[in-house]
């Protein structure tokens, strides 16, 4: 095991100038709000989501379904934590199929004006659809229905899809911060 260093930036969004749509879900795809029943799906989508990524290693509690279930809890057990801006993502292969979790995005108040994005994550084979781009605007919306005026997410610098979704969206970079972490050296 060795210690490592992720470059991360934190960026942005003002949502009072914010007044674009973030376009539509493709067909078979449905998002739901937070609601304390689908709490094990948000728990599958974000494992899916984060497995095999390098965020897991950032943030190991993302490559176990037990990692994810403790962060989930933690996230929705918060004072601070913003129902209206969290959202699950599914995927129904026919209409009365069952839905399949792919994605999940979940957000927290920082202060009385400023929230904060939650490790948003879609699953691998979902990826390239603008899936990433209608969840977050959903949270977004919700976080403008509860008060906040800006809002403020992380990313690794690695991860430049995300990145440049972010970018794409409005979020500008406000700071380079550096986490650190374990792993294991092959």
């Amino acid at each position: 095991m060795g210690l490592t260093y992720f470059k991360r930036y934190q960026m942005q969004i003002d949502l009072r100038k914010l007044e674009r749509a973030f376009g539509e879900l493709p067909p078979g795809y449905t998002v739901r709000p937070w609601d304390e029943s689908c709490l094990q799906a948000h728990v599958e989508a974000k494992y899916r989501a984060f497995a095999e990524e390098l965020d897991a290693l950032v943030f190991p509690s993302l490559g176990s379904r037990e990692g994810c279930l403790r962060l989930m809890r933690e996230i929705t057990a918060r004072h601070e934590f913003v129902p209206q801006a969290t959202w699950l993502l599914e995927y129904r292969r026919w209409p009365d199929g069952p839905p399949i979790p792919c994605g999940t995005i979940q957000g927290i108040r920082t202060d009385s004006l400023n929230g904060s994005v939650q490790n948003v994550g879609i699953a691998p084979e979902h990826r390239g659809l603008g899936l990433g781009t209608y969840l977050l605007g959903q949270a977004l919306a919700g976080f403008r229905l509860a008060g906040i005026c800006w809002v403020n997410l992380e990313v690794t610098a690695r991860n430049q899809a995300a990145h440049r979704l972010y970018r794409r969206l409005g979020f500008r970079r406000t700071c380079v911060v550096y986490k650190t972490a374990q792993v294991a050296f092959a």
